[in-house]
């Protein structure tokens, strides 16, 4: 009996080594996600790397980008042809814009990988989202990113710190009833009562100018400053704005020469922190004011539930989002959070078993969104999600990653929450031009040169940080000689197509 005891121990130390020994020998793929807040993600890939190793055939690693640094990280990435980074996060808005790097030839085509490896996938992502992610890429026609299930419509909305609202004599109601070019009494009492180094107004300047003028953005436009925009009937989304369905030159008309105007009156009366128009801080300076609840007014591009994340609740102030319009579908919003192979990847048949497993497999994307349970979270009696204060160390952002249908609800989104965001999101209305893409590459020398023009002054103005009497006239006479009119032109040929076939 000794004998076939210490047998059958050889026989467990040997298979433990050897599957020691596999892991070992594992090709290490790594991916890099986009607005992270990570400082230790130790004990997740350990967890995350035990699961994976005979689902995927790889070991995990992981470049947590943050909303601050990702844009100039991955473009060097992608450019450089750098082989260490086998995945990166890619959608219609970031610096490596999904069609336009897909055509450029930085995207592996996933078709085949597709059809053999991806049935799961397949089965856990709607058709719709595998369409938006069907392009004209370098390789034809087909899918170069996997399209994350997440808020597939867009809502932009005001954040209200309710708190200090109420402190300040006002209720949401009274907000409600104001339009943006009202809030200067709003903003006037908070300075009163809060001191001058309170900053009432904290933007994400691009999007504001979004949410007060009506315009969107167009797929396949510059990603990093936008220089199209479609205008919104902003009673009913599905029905043409006062413009129909054409493109514009957004700093040419006389909506967004009302908007910059009203914002440095804004800037000047101190109602904004002037490293909100600075690039390299902008971000930041917003995000950190918004977790310390710094803020009256702030602007936020909505997801279902985001009242109930932990951002929000560890706030320490009650938060309401106003909504400037309905939820509305367009191509942007449908190819708003994407993971894509590089080409330079030297593993693309594990990267993308891994993007299948991440999006079809709750266990793998709620390790990875939510961490290890027991350290950075627990379930309640209900089986809810409730979060430990380690999840101050491990909090990506959950929208940038994936398939967020497949996780586990958490206590204080409550229970039958993923269903309620299904249903929100399919009741949402199409834009007249839904699906739009424009192909960039005929006017990509003027796309380039214009993008260096609007980098010089879009932030500035839109966070009024200079004065629109005579910066706005620099700028358009700086577009125009960049070749605007010709981009304009390419634009709205291809719109008028588009929309013609229909």
């Amino acid at each position: 009996m000794k004998k076939l005891f210490a047998l059958i121990l050889a026989l467990v130390m040997i298979m433990t080594a050897a599957s020691v020994a596999m892991a070992e020998d594992l090709p290490t793929i790594t991916i890099m996600f986009h607005g992270s807040n990570v400082t230790d993600d130790t004990a997740v890939l350990e967890a995350v790397n035990a699961y994976i190793a005979d689902k995927v055939g790889a070991k995990l690693e992981v470049v947590w980008g943050t909303w601050g640094d990702f844009d100039e990280k991955v473009t060097n990435i992608l450019k450089s042809g750098d082989s260490s980074v086998d995945m990166v996060f890619t959608c219609s808005w970031s610096s490596d814009e999904y069609n336009t790097y897909a055509k450029d030839g930085y995207f592996v085509k996933l078709d085949d990988l597709i059809a053999e490896y991806g049935a799961d996938l397949v089965a856990a992502i709607p058709e719709s989202l595998m369409q938006a992610a069907t392009i004209e890429g370098a390789e034809g026609m087909g899918i170069y990113a996997v399209n994350g299930f997440k808020d597939t419509a867009t809502q932009n909305t005001w954040d209200v710190n309710v708190t200090l609202l109420n402190e300040l004599g006002y209720t949401l109601d009274d907000f409600r009833a104001m339009s943006f070019y009202d809030f200067g009494e709003l903003f006037q009492k908070a300075k009163e009562v809060k001191g001058d180094s309170f900053y009432p107004f904290l933007i994400e300047p691009m999007v504001l100018e979004r949410m007060v003028t009506g315009s969107i953005i167009v797929a396949g436009d510059a990603g990093s400053t936008n220089l199209l925009s479609l205008y919104l009937n902003q009673d009913d989304v599905s029905a043409e704005g006062s413009y129909g369905n054409v493109l514009l030159n957004k700093f040419g008309t006389e909506e967004y020469k009302k908007f910059v105007e009203k914002m440095h009156e804004y800037y000047e009366a101190g109602y904004i922190d002037p490293s909100l128009a600075v690039a390299e801080t902008s971000n930041d300076t917003r995000t950190n004011a918004q977790k310390t609840g710094e803020y009256l007014i702030g602007t936020q591009s909505y997801a279902f539930g985001y009242e109930y994340s932990p951002d929000v609740l560890a706030r320490g102030i009650e938060v309401a989002f106003v909504p400037c319009t309905d939820p509305y579908v367009d191509t942007t919003a449908s190819q708003g959070a994407m993971m894509a192979i590089s080409t330079a990847s030297e593993h693309p048949v594990e990267s993308f078993k891994f993007l299948a497993l991440l999006n079809s497999d709750p266990t793998l994307m709620t390790l990875l969104n939510y961490g290890v349970e027991g350290v950075h979270y627990t379930l309640n009696a209900d089986g809810l999600v409730e979060f430990t204060d380690e999840r101050a160390n491990y909090s990506p952002w959950t929208n940038g990653m994936g398939n967020v249908t497949i996780l586990p609800d958490t206590a204080s989104e409550g229970a039958g929450f993923r269903e309620s965001f299904k249903a929100y999101y399919a009741g949402a209305k199409g834009i007249p031009s839904l699906g739009f893409v424009f192909n960039n590459e005929a006017v990509a020398n003027e796309m380039a040169a214009l993008g260096t023009v609007a980098a010089q002054y879009a932030l500035a103005l839109d966070a009024g940080a200079i004065d629109p009497e005579t910066a706005l006239p620099e700028f358009l006479a700086a577009l125009d000689a960049a070749g605007m009119q010709t981009y304009l032109d390419a634009a709205n040929e291809q719109l008028t197509a588009y929309m013609a076939a229909k």
